[in-house]
């Protein structure tokens, strides 16, 4: 499924803007397209057709129910992965990588039961029935798991791949990532190392209209590769059904029994 990437829609989210030129990374040369001003432009005729590639592995592996867990913590980042994880239907971290999160999922495993523990006793009234000071220590730890396990609560198992805003601000979960060889999908700006990401789109991973573009891509293939899913599932039922009637039909109803002779 082609996506719809233009580079008149990049040029305006101002995706070609990349770094200081003393701030880059050397493996990121095949990626640039000049020097402006002490400042790294990219070749946005490059990130078209990365971008591109990258929402046709995106959108198939939704389509073949994959999760896809989205990572941005960087302040320019926050809102924009959560909203567009909750648009696509999955999973994000917009906060803080705490280590382990891939690497020992067991153990977060538990913290999060702890995290739902909490809210059933909220949801129960017992919270009520408790003194105000031990209340409002159980609602400062729901608070702070919340916090940091809200957007992988329901994640009950290791992601089958991430998306990552600024890979360099992440290398925790790059490296968490790559130890489990969980595919990566990347920004990458001219400070990144390309050669660690499995799916890398050259971009601006600072701008927030540039974020939101990327994620918002990203978040779209998600939902048409699903779409594309509940449709064959659809199309297969009432195939199913048509199949059932029609041969039901050919069958007929149970002939009559013959009535005995004397």
């Amino acid at each position: 499924m082609p996506a719809n990437v233009s580079m008149k829609a990049l040029l305006e989210a101002g995706v070609h803007f990349g770094h200081q030129t003393r701030r880059w990374n050397p493996r990121m040369k095949p990626f640039i397209f000049q020097e402006r001003n002490g400042i790294h432009i990219l070749d946005l005729s490059k990130t078209v057709v990365m971008l591109r590639q990258v929402y046709d592995a995106v959108y198939q592996m939704a389509a073949a129910g994959k999760v896809i867990l989205f990572v941005g913590t960087k302040k320019q980042a926050q809102d924009v992965i959560k909203e567009e994880a909750l648009r696509a239907g999955t999973f994000f971290i917009n906060q803080r990588w705490l280590g382990g999160t891939l690497t020992n999922f067991s153990t977060m495993q538990k913290r999060i039961a702890r995290l739902r523990e909490l809210e059933g006793l909220k949801e129960q009234g017992t919270f009520d029935l408790l003194p105000k000071k031990e209340v409002a220590k159980l609602e400062d730890e729901m608070e702070r798991l919340e916090k940091f396990f809200g957007g992988i609560k329901d994640m009950h198992r290791l992601p089958d791949a991430v998306f990552i805003i600024d890979p360099k601000k992440e290398r925790i979960a790059v490296l968490e990532a790559r130890k489990l060889h969980v595919p990566i999908i990347a920004v990458i700006d001219t400070n990144c190392d390309p050669d660690e990401i499995d799916y890398p789109v050259p971009g601006n991973d600072d701008a927030i209209r540039s974020v939101r573009y990327m994620a918002g891509k990203i978040a779209d293939a998600i939902i048409e590769g699903k779409t594309e899913t509940e449709s064959a599932y659809a199309y297969a039922a009432e195939a199913g059904e048509g199949e059932y009637a029609e041969t039901a039909e050919t069958i007929g109803e149970p002939a009559a029994e013959e009535p005995a002779q004397a």
